[in-house]
Formats: structure tokens, C-alpha cells, sequence
């Protein structure tokens, strides 16, 4: 097979996964009977990605209002509902992922938002079993919000204001390092939740209320602990507002899109479905960890939220393929999709691909099943759980046998043939282990 090159891995970021002369030499011939314009499927494809921003710019604003709750006056209910809308806003930024892997302006810009897995003694306080030092991180346990002094690099560096700036200017991949992640979701998700010390056993982060309650505080410092997460859910909304602007009609992903070659522009649609299937999702989101056994290689390890990330995910790549979208608010964004030019070019290869984005939906809606039955991600990827970890397998093995016939479509197109992320722990498993 030409597809699944294998890549380093890469916390969340692009691993120069493209061949660009390959996108841009590629040629786009349907047939004659084809209807469907490609450049009605790349504004399809850019109103959909606006609309999923815009979700996520709108849940993301009421996490912060819930932050700003929970800092004002600090209860198990106002930390409740911030973590209620956490999870929340989830669901349509997870389904924004289809994106990357081929827009630059989104994969350059994802880091800031998404990037995992993180030291979280960067940022707070940590059980002893995390250990005191790490020999690829001098800054594994810098603890910004108890220390108003940091040292990156050799350098002094002040952190007695805690501000976005900060976070993002300083702290973030402080010292050249991908797991110095100091903002976006899951960095949020820590300062709610706290470190998750059950391994595979039930349970999720645990951290008190009163980490916020300057009046009662445990764990130290709770108001720059506040300063921080208010810090952090600014700087979300902020960063989603940036998104949200490049796919407006005058915005440069859009642009880029649209007044650029059709062919150029399906490929880009085709690497994004390849690449979060295979590589990031099949590879280093799912594989990784079941070969490890390793809750730490969960996505959403302090919320116990791992089946609902991979599962809009994967809907996520299906909304792109079929041109469909559904809003937060029930309504549909949808239009001239990839999958109309792929019927028009071979029906047989549509209707393979669309049947196995969806058998791959139903696989980890199989994955939700069992974590709301009391089986959470991480229990299910546990060491001698022969039920969760078949489950877990076989959402796995569709994802790998949905990328195989994308790659199809891709054929079907006469496209280039397209380089999609690899992973090594789906193309060279013992390398895992060394």
C-alpha cells in the first residue's frame, strides 16, 4: 500500500506529514457527467469549518463564564458546572479536528488549543508518584502558580502576573518543549479536574472545590491558582476568535481554499480524513495506549471524557466527507461534499467509504456505551480487560479500514497519491516498546 508512512510522534502537532508539490501537480478530472462544481465542495467544506468554530468560540465562551463562577464563589456546584462545560465544549471543537493535517493556518494555530499530553507540574501542584524530575524537561515540576520565579533555560524568567501573554508568550513549549503545555482545553481540564491517581481503576480527577476558595484553601495558593484558570479560559475564547475569522469570507484559510487549485483544495479535504484516522487517531490517541495499557495515554486523562473526544472525532470526519454538518443548535450547515464527487467518479467507492465512516461512528458510539455504563477510556484500555480492550480494537481497526478507502476515493479522484500521518505504534509496534 502507498498510504501510512510512518512518523515520530508529535503531541498533538503537525509532523510535516504533505508533500506539497505533491497537492499542487495533482490533476482533477471527473466525468463528464459529474454535476458537482469542486469549488462548491471546498465552500462547503470552509462554511462548515466557520460554523464548527463557531460552536466551539460559543462553548468555549460559556466555559469561561463558568470559570469566572466557579473563581467568584467557589462550591462543588459552581465546579460542577464548570466542568460541565468543559465537556460541553468538546464536542464541537473535536469535531473541528477534521481540519487539520493540510489547512497551515490550523495546523500552526492547534497546538495553542488542543496540544497533549502535558507535564502538568508546569503549572500546579502534583502527587508524589509524578516524581520531582524528568531528564527531558527541566521544567517538569516548575509549578508556576506557586512560585512567582521560574528558570527556562538557564534564565530567570518572572511569573508573578499571571496574564494570557504569559501563558502563551512564556510558558507555552517553554524551553523547546512540546509537553510545557500551558494553555487550551487540556490544560483547563487539569485545573478543574486535578490529576487522575486511579490508573485503570474508576474514578477521574478529584480536586476540590476549595483550590479555589482563598477563605479555605487547600493546595495552596488559590488565587493565583484563580488568576491562572481565568488566564487560560480567556485565552481560549481569544485563540478560537483568531479561528473563527480565517474561515469568514474574507479569512485566510478560507482564501487559501477557495482561490486556490480545486485539486489542491480536495487533497487538502482527503489528508485531513487520512491523517486523524490513521496517524493521530487510530496511531497515537488509541493504539499507543492500548499497547501500553497506559491511562496517561489518554486524550482526555483528568476528565475521564476520552470516548466523547474520539467519538466526534470520528463524526467529525464523516461531516466532512458527506458535506454535512450538525450545529449545537440542532440546525444543518451542508452543501456540495467530496462524497458526491467521489459517487460521480466511482458510486461503488462512495458508497464503501461512506458505510465504513459510518461502522467506524458505531464503533466508538460502542466505546461511549460502555464508559456511561460505568466503564470509563482508560478502565477499558487496562491490562487484562479483554472486553474493553477488544472494544477499544475494534474502533481501532475501523479507522484503519475507513483510511484504506479513503485512500481509494483519493484513486477514484485521480488525484495524487496522498502521504497521510503515520504512527509507530500501528507501523512499527515493537519501536514502542525500545
Amino acid at each position: 500500500m502507498s498510504i501510512f508512512p510512518a512518523l515520530p510522534r508529535h503531541s498533538g502537532r503537525l509532523a510535516a506529514i504533505l508533500a506539497t508539490g505533491a497537492l499542487t501537480a495533482a490533476v482533477f478530472v471527473l466525468p463528464a457527467k459529474a454535476e458537482t462544481d469542486p469549488r462548491a465542495v471546498l465552500k462547503t467544506y470552509a462554511d462548515i469549518a466557520l460554523a464548527g468554530y463557531e460552536d466551539a468560540l460559543a462553548t468555549a465562551k460559556k466555559l469561561d463564564e463558568a470559570t469566572d463562577a466557579l473563581i467568584a464563589k467557589p462550591s462543588a456546584e459552581t465546579l460542577d458546572a464548570a466542568r460541565a462545560a468543559w465537556k460541553a465544549a468538546r464536542i464541537p471543537y473535536q469535531q473541528t479536528e477534521a481540519f487539520r493535517f493540510g489547512n497551515a493556518i490550523v495546523d500552526d494555530w492547534e497546538g495553542r488549543v488542543n496540544a497533549w499530553p502535558l507535564d502538568e507540574g508546569l503549572i500546579d501542584y502534583v502527587d508524589k508518584s509524578y516524581g520531582t524530575e524528568s531528564d527531558e524537561n527541566t521544567l517538569y515540576t516548575a509549578n508556576v502558580i506557586a512560585n512567582t520565579g521560574i528558570e527556562i533555560n538557564g534564565r530567570k524568567v518572572d511569573v508573578s502576573t499571571i496574564t494570557p501573554d504569559l501563558l502563551s508568550g512564556t510558558l507555552q513549549e517553554a524551553g523547546d518543549i512540546e509537553a510545557n503545555v500551558a494553555t487550551g482545553y487540556h490544560a483547563i481540564e487539569f485545573l478543574l479536574w486535578g490529576q487522575d491517581l486511579n490508573g485503570t481503576d474508576p474514578g477521574a480527577g478529584s480536586r476540590p472545590y476549595t483550590d479555589y476558595d482563598t477563605a479555605n484553601c487547600t493546595g495552596g495558593h488559590c488565587d493565583r491558582r484563580a488568576r491562572y484558570l481565568a488566564a487560560a479560559s480567556e485565552l481560549l475564547v481569544s485563540d478560537l476568535e483568531e479561528m473563527v475569522g480565517n474561515w469568514k469570507d474574507d479569512g485566510a484559510a478560507r482564501r487559501n481554499l477557495l482561490d486556490g487549485d480545486p485539486a489542491a483544495g480536495i487533497s487538502t479535504i482527503l489528508t485531513g480524513m487520512g491523517s486523524l484516522s490513521y496517524g493521530e487517531l487510530a496511531g497515537e490517541r488509541m493504539k499507543l495506549g492500548l499497547l501500553l495499557h497506559d491511562p496517561e495515554e489518554e486524550h482526555d486523562c483528568f476528565s475521564d471524557n476520552t470516548h466523547i473526544s474520539h467519538l466526534y472525532d470520528a463524526v467529525g470526519i464523516r461531516n466532512v466527507y458527506l458535506g454535512s454538518y450538525k450545529r449545537v443548535d440542532g440546525s444543518l450547515v451542508e452543501g456540495p461534499s467530496v462524497a458526491d464527487l467521489v459517487k460521480a467518479a466511482d458510486p461503488a467507492v462512495d458508497a464503501e467509504l461512506s458505510g465504513k465512516l459510518d461502522a467506524t461512528v458505531a464503533k466508538m458510539e460502542a466505546i461511549q456505551a460502555r464508559a456511561v455504563g460505568g466503564e470509563a477510556y482508560d478502565q477499558q484500555i487496562g491490562e487484562g480487560n479483554s472486553e474493553g480492550n477488544a472494544a477499544v480494537q475494534a474502533a481501532i481497526d475501523a479507522l484503519v479500514d475507513q483510511t484504506r478507502s479513503i485512500e481509494r476515493a483519493v484513486a477514484a479522484l485521480k488525484l495524487d497519491a496522498i502521504a497521510f500521518e503515520g504512527s509507530d505504534s500501528l507501523d512499527s509496534p515493537d519501536k514502542v516498546f525500545q
